[in-house]
């Protein structure tokens, strides 16, 4: 599970301006989990995990309630075919491999993921919250 989620700066700002100026902001139709070694800021950056069969993965939320929102079904990266290191943070995307970084936060307990182990969120245990 992620603590301390944040939204990013991009979606911050189209929130603003959408609420406040009354201008257009088209959500994604599908959001993706990304995996950090490093974890990125407000304003992006970060180390992404690269290689050995990792991808970003979608993920299904289901309705917010008090502020959160969370995963409503498994958000499984599958088995790694090589190291991926110790992740540290999870970022979520308008996009399956470029896009916009809309929200992240660190891990409550880093995993280290070495060859041949799996990573996955568990329904529920992937949030993210509005202060």
């Amino acid at each position: 599970m992620a603590t301390g989620t944040s939204l990013s700066n991009f979606l911050e700002n189209k929130l603003l301006e959408h609420v406040f100026k009354n201008t257009a902001y088209t959500q994604p139709a599908t959001v993706y989990a990304a995996l950090y070694t490093v974890a990125p800021s407000d304003a992006g950056g970060g180390t992404q995990v690269t290689g050995g069969s990792y991808a970003r993965e979608s993920i299904t939320f289901g309705a917010a309630a008090s502020g959160v929102i969370s995963n409503s079904a498994d958000t499984d990266f599958g088995t790694a075919t090589a190291d991926w290191g110790e992740v540290v943070a999870v970022g979520i995307f308008d996009d399956p491999t470029a896009g916009n970084l809309l929200s992240w936060g660190l891990l409550t307990v880093p995993k280290t993921v070495g060859n041949g182990d799996g990573f996955k969120f568990v329904a529920t245990k992937l949030s993210v919250a509005l202060d």
